[in-house]
């Protein structure tokens, strides 16, 4: 015990020993950087003075030591001692954010006790997605829209290149939000374009999956101003009537969007500003500006290395779908350029065969040919049905979720965009902090106050952009959830629709033939 009174602390050793690396750990937090090494004096005394082989210490060994760490101070190496020098190491302890995930150094920044988190941030929502997927699911189920609207009555106003369209749009609800129950206003297609001008600004920023409108047409535009009256004409107003209503019911039916100030002023005002910016806009065109944008920041910034599977796997499940549902664009295009070269191959059937009965002496065979001449011209009317059917129903429906995907795919790449911006303000933080370090160690006290003040507003904005990326997530996640119900149920509505409409006209074909049969039997 004698010997033990008398012996003096041994030497700090170059590297820590296991059982001192375990004693420390359990008072710190510290990452493998030079501050750690500045307290290791601390730690190598605490625990070589609790041996357990020693039953007895020097009464006052290390007492200051314990007293400044009790008090939060550590003592300096370099003979610069100041009121600010635990913020040297309490600051300067996290390591540099180079781990793309981006989140053990920013939970190191807001911890001061256990080892840093082992897992990136962007893993966290994937360990909730169960519970969050079960909430979103009743999320959804008690959104309930009374919102009723239609895009009725296009009507030609003006003359020459100067003239446009304008579309009565009617809203019947019951929703306290608006004024009356029953309303409708007058709108042109450049208002439905500064409709989804203003809400992607808005609202994109924020997740949420914009409904793209319909494409601009400068050739069909051009034909209506020309000649209303032509078939042509006639045929791209109500295609893009249609599509414009198709585009308001989206977007009356999304909880976000509907309580937008400007969706209630586009259904609601009398009289809108004339939007001026649309003159290049158009759904697709408006994403291609987008995905660009996002292609050159991408290009710019911190490349995201994805952790959560959920995200990767439904992104990739958006480029798969887009890109099938092109092709079946393109076949269904193909089916609906065949009805039509066939309603005109009938039709001049159907005519040759009315003249080929008038030039016939037999009247039973005149008879027979000119009815069979009738039952083609019937199928000539037939065939432009199921052709218009065909692109109203599958190709209009088509196009629209190419466009969704396209802002569903814009919704990602806002996700992406704050990731960025929260891991460049984790950068941003990180020199700050290395800079009030030099700063400390080189006693420069008139800086430092300056230096905190800076560390402190980018500390905000880190957790800040984190907030805001966590908030993108969910959105993102309820969005595509969202999503899929309403694909589900528009593909249904319109699969049944179309086997619907095919099979009454099948249904009138044979009609037909059969009343056509007995005049064919007649012939003598």
């Amino acid at each position: 015990m004698a010997a033990s009174s008398d012996r003096i602390p041994p030497p700090f050793p170059d590297t820590e020993e296991p059982g001192v690396c375990d004693m420390a750990d359990g008072d710190s937090d510290e990452g493998e950087d030079i501050f750690v090494n500045n307290s290791k004096p601390v730690a190598v005394s605490r625990g070589v003075s609790q041996p357990d082989n020693v039953t007895e210490q020097p009464p006052d060994l290390f007492r200051e030591e314990e007293e400044e760490e009790a008090s939060g101070t550590t003592a300096k190496y370099n003979g610069v001692h100041s009121a600010d020098d635990s913020d040297l190491f309490a600051d300067a302890q996290v390591e540099p954010s180079t781990d793309k995930a981006g989140s053990s150094a920013r939970k190191a920044l807001s911890t001061s006790s256990g080892p840093p988190p082992s897992s990136s941030v962007t893993q966290s929502p994937a360990a909730m997605q169960p519970s969050s997927s079960q909430q979103l699911e009743e999320e959804e189920d008690k959104d309930v829209f009374d919102v009723d609207v239609a895009v009725t009555n296009p009507e030609k106003i003006g003359d020459g290149m100067n003239a446009y369209v304008a579309y009565k749009v009617s809203t019947r609800t019951s929703l306290a939000m608006f004024r009356s129950k029953v309303f409708s206003v007058r709108r042109r297609f450049s208002d439905f374009l500064g409709l989804y001008e203003k809400l992607s600004v808005k609202q994109s920023l924020q997740g949420c999956i914009i409904p793209p409108p319909p494409e601009k047409s400068v050739v069909g535009m051009t034909k209506v101003k020309v000649g209303m009256d032509d078939p042509s004409s006639v045929e791209f107003v109500e295609r893009r009537r249609a599509a414009l209503e198709r585009y308001l019911q989206r977007v009356v039916s999304h909880p976000s969007l509907l309580q937008d100030p400007d969706v209630r002023d586009f259904l609601e005002r009398d009289e809108l500003p004339r939007a001026v910016s649309t003159q290049a806009l158009s759904g697709a065109g408006f994403l291609k500006m987008i995905n660009k944008a996002s292609d050159a920041v991408n290009k710019m910034t911190i490349k995201m290395n994805e952790s959560d599977t959920w995200f990767e796997d439904k992104f990739q499940e958006v480029e798969n779908e887009e890109q099938q549902l092109r092709k079946l664009q393109v076949v269904v295009d193909s089916l609906v350029n065949h009805r039509k070269e066939l309603c005109g191959s009938t039709a001049v059937f159907a005519k040759s065969m009315a003249m080929l009965g008038n030039s016939e002496d037999n009247t039973a065979l005149s008879r027979a040919l000119s009815q069979l001449a009738e039952v083609e011209d019937k199928m000539e009317q037939l065939h432009h049905e199921q052709a218009a059917s065909d692109f109203f129903i599958f190709a209009e429906l088509l196009a629209d979720y190419i466009r969704l995907l396209g802002a569903m795919r814009g919704c990602f790449d806002q996700r992406v965009r704050a990731w960025q911006r929260w891991q460049e303000a984790q950068s941003t933080l990180q020199k700050k902090r290395e800079a009030e370090a030099k700063l400390l160690w080189a006693n420069k006290p008139d800086k430092l106050q300056q230096a905190k003040d800076e560390i402190t507003e980018w500390e905000s904005r880190v957790t800040q952009y984190e907030r805001d990326f966590d908030r993108i997530g969910m959105t993102v996640r309820k969005e595509v959830l969202r999503f899929e119900k309403e694909k589900a149920k528009d593909f249904r509505g319109q699969i049944v629709k179309y086997l619907d409409a095919m099979l009454q006209s099948q249904q009138r074909l044979v009609k037909f033939w059969e009343a056509f049969l007995p005049e064919a039997k007649a012939i003598a």
